[in-house]
């Protein structure tokens, strides 16, 4: 039977649809939104960011995200019978466990008054969202906040792995970092009925998760769900990521799902378009890289989370499996790779050899595995 999450990120829709991307379905053009409900994704994941424009208003791109793009984007998936998850970032640009940079105009709040802020801040997106009909059924307090977020306030130490231990104690970073979860976390729960999320990275890390936790655990953190990012060729094997999964549902007694993954249907690189994806990553991942074997990962990998006990397993949303290689589209502008502090030189596309889609926009078979068929 499915999981009751069978869920996509399509944040950058409405970039991709101003440039000309277009989505088929046997030779027929179709609305994004409609074509994945068809296919039984029934959850549509979007991410925000405070203010993601430089100091000129020009947007730093990668969907440039801010609330109005969202709304919009909460709307249609709504029009389309899913339901909402709301990665907030708490940043104007994209974070991740290298990078958590606080909001340009918050910059300087610590404290009581940062926490204020998130607070705050949160409440005013989710009365957006609802007053538009469309508010989310689960909020993400954070993005990938393995290291902390809304550096340098909440930022933790790092976990070392192969140690299996933090690079320093410091519960005073704990603490912060606990204070500005929980003022965003309060905001959740005086919203309404959505459920809270907290997300790290590299899903197989079980002592990680472990390490982090119980930190999280110890300082009485408010929270429904755990969310992991699980990419197979960086955050270990499937049955790291069980193991994992396991252990954290009996451990902590939450529920669980993979808010990001994704594997590649081709090796190909358009033209342009830098792809984070090579053959050489799919090496020991075990599966072919052809729409058929992005399929079986999809299948397998919802085998992993549906075997989670006391039925914990909540499901697995794929991440931006719509970014088609048009002309234009790009990960960050050079003033948003400044502003993150991750300046690369990589343009177009980075993702299109591992959406569920052509080049073209063609929807591939492995469409249909991601809505659990």
């Amino acid at each position: 039977m499915p999981l009751p999450m069978r869920g996509a990120d399509v944040s950058m829709t409405a970039e991709l649809e101003s440039l000309g991307a277009r989505f088929r379905a046997g030779g027929t053009e179709r609305d994004l939104f409609a074509l994945l409900a068809e296919n039984g994704v029934n959850w549509i994941r979007l991410r925000l960011w405070v203010d993601p424009r430089d100091e000129s208003g020009e947007p730093y791109m990668g969907g440039t995200n801010d609330l109005a793009t969202t709304v919009a984007l909460a709307r249609r998936a709504r029009a389309a019978g899913q339901r909402v998850l709301l990665d907030l970032h708490y940043s104007d640009f994209w974070t991740d466990p290298k990078k958590q940079s606080a909001p340009k105009a918050w910059r300087g709040l610590t404290g009581a008054g940062l926490e204020a802020r998130v607070h705050d801040w949160t409440a005013e997106v989710l009365a957006a969202l609802d007053e538009a009909g469309a508010a989310p059924e689960m909020v993400q307090v954070g993005n990938e906040i393995t290291n902390g977020m809304l550096w340098p306030e909440g930022r933790t130490p790092r976990f070392l792995d192969a140690e299996r231990r933090f690079e320093r104690e410091d519960p005073a970073a704990f603490d912060r970092l606990a204070g500005l979860i929980k003022a965003g976390a309060a905001a959740v729960r005086e919203s309404g009925d959505a459920k809270v999320m907290v997300h790290l990275d590299f899903g197989g890390a079980n002592e990680l998760y472990r390490g982090w936790f119980d930190q999280a655990a110890a300082r009485g953190l408010d929270f429904d769900a755990i969310g992991l990012s699980y990419y197979p060729y960086w955050h270990g094997t499937q049955d790291d990521l069980g193991a994992n999964l396991n252990d954290l549902a009996v451990r902590y007694g939450k529920d669980l799902a993979v808010v990001e993954t994704a594997y590649a249907w081709t090796a190909a690189q358009p033209e342009g378009h830098h792809q984070v994806f090579t053959a050489k990553l799919a090496e020991g991942c075990g599966y072919d890289v052809s729409p058929e074997g992005q399929a079986a990962f999809l299948r397998d990998l919802y085998a992993v989370v549906a075997a989670v006990p006391e039925g914990r397993g909540l499901g697995v949303v794929y991440w931006e499996p719509a970014w088609l290689p048009v002309a234009g589209t790009t990960w960050a502008s050079r003033a948003g790779m400044e502003y993150g502090d991750d300046v690369v030189d990589e343009a177009g596309s980075s993702w299109a050899n591992q959406a569920l889609f052509d080049f073209e926009g063609n929807a591939l078979p492995s469409l249909r595995a991601l809505g659990g068929a």
